[in-house]
């Protein structure tokens, strides 16, 4: 599954960084959404880790806060936004500027650092409050049509149960009664059955079952 970098500026955009994340989590799972507070775990490098984010990611959302152009850091060449959208641009990676609010206006490119200016030539997406649920169905909605392996459903866990893998396991009720005997893969209904790979002799035709099953002798009464 493809993930999603979310990058915001913290004081300026991480409820609606968390809002998206939530929401990518929803829909695809909790692995999708990178956000570097939930996924930067306790003991992995900062830095190393942020960028590998960004490189393995399909898009990278900018979140657009009311004071991001505003920001003073935006012009720090190691401020963290920058560097994120500015190694998402060099890796050939989308980014997709979310708007945060109604009033927030389109970016223009006299208010950001010239290596950022070509984000206002980029279609942005906008993120309201008081149309939460549209604004989110549709931000999903253009991820998917961006990224289409977002759509596809994730393969369920074959691994076996216990063991390596192609260990059977099998359990009987003590209310069984009758033979049982055990075989690993068995297919077919009522008029025809296929048993495959079976450990021991199987008898599934018509008549009575001999499983070959041994009476204990019976021991003198000194022994029992």
């Amino acid at each position: 599954m493809p993930d999603i970098f979310i990058n915001y500026r913290t004081g300026d955009g991480e409820h609606l960084a968390t809002i998206l994340d939530r929401e990518l989590s929803h829909r695809f799972g909790p692995a999708v959404g990178f956000r570097a507070s939930k996924s930067i775990k306790p003991g992995q490098k900062f830095a190393a880790e942020l960028l590998r984010g960004v490189r393995r990611s399909s898009v990278l959302l900018a979140v657009i806060g009311p004071g991001w152009t505003a920001s003073p850091a935006l012009h720090d060449e190691d401020d963290w936004v920058r560097r994120e959208i500015l190694e998402a641009f060099q890796c050939g990676i989308p980014v997709v500027p979310v708007l945060g609010g109604r009033r927030m206006e389109r970016l223009r490119d006299e208010d950001l650092p010239a290596p950022l200016a070509q984000l206002a030539e980029i279609q942005s997406l906008r993120y309201d409050n008081q149309n939460a649920e549209a604004d989110l169905d549709r931000i999903v909605a253009e991820l998917v049509d961006l990224v289409p392996e977002l759509a596809k459903p994730e393969q369920p866990d074959r691994a076996a149960p216990t063991g390596e893998a192609g260990d059977v396991r099998n359990e009987v009720g003590r209310g069984a009664r009758g033979p049982v005997f055990q075989g690993r893969d068995f297919s077919g209904d009522v008029g025809g059955t296929v048993i495959k790979n079976n450990s021991g002799p199987v008898h599934a035709g018509k008549g009575d079952q001999n499983n070959h099953y041994h009476r204990r002798p019976e021991l003198p009464d000194d022994a029992r």
